[in-house]
């Protein structure tokens, strides 16, 4: 068996990138936004690739972030390290699913990253729910940004999934987003 190229690497689900200093568009759900039966797929199926789409935008689920105080959370935990981990760049919470357009600083890895804002959130959504337990999926879906245009257009896609997902007219009506910021 080959090793990976140098930043590659798997935890038997996704492939992940982690180099210092990318530029990375993190997509992370809560574990019931998907029916089980979809999430063991091949990642590579386009035609499931537009399922998770549909059901991500469709709130499939408990979909627990839509309560303020749940969004509110991940929101706190996503400006919470920016400037000192990575440089946020664009951001949204939707009902089942966040997404992160950050920058890394080259001393905090993608992994570990992701894995303080999973657990610091999964905490305290769990208090404010009362329960215990997993929230999150175990894996999450990462892109490298490869240039400009690339970048304008994950912004775009970040900022106006509400409004692809009819939730909101305008990037800008969701409250849980850049968007907002930029507006």
């Amino acid at each position: 068996m080959s090793a990976e190229p140098k930043g590659w690497h798997s935890r038997g689900y996704l492939p992940h990138l982690d180099d210092p200093d990318l530029v990375q568009s993190v997509t992370f759900r809560l574990g019931d936004s998907l029916p089980a039966s979809l999430a063991q797929t091949p990642v590579a199926d386009v035609a499931r690739r537009r399922r998770i789409d549909q059901l991500l935008d469709g709130s499939y689920g408990d979909c627990c972030l839509r309560q303020d105080d749940c969004a509110s959370v991940v929101e706190n935990a996503l400006l919470h390290l920016d400037g000192d981990r990575y440089r946020l760049l664009a951001w949204r919470i939707m009902p089942n699913h966040v997404h992160a357009l950050i920058e890394s600083d080259g001393r905090h890895s993608l992994p570990g990253i992701v894995h303080s804002w999973k657990s610091f959130t999964a905490k305290a959504i769990n208090t404010i729910l009362s329960r215990n337990g997993g929230l999150w999926a175990a894996d999450y879906f990462d892109r490298y940004v490869r240039d400009e245009g690339h970048l304008a257009t994950i912004i775009a896609y970040v900022e106006n999934n509400p409004v692809k997902a009819r939730l909101v007219e305008r990037p800008q009506d969701w409250r849980w987003s850049s968007a907002p910021r930029r507006a």
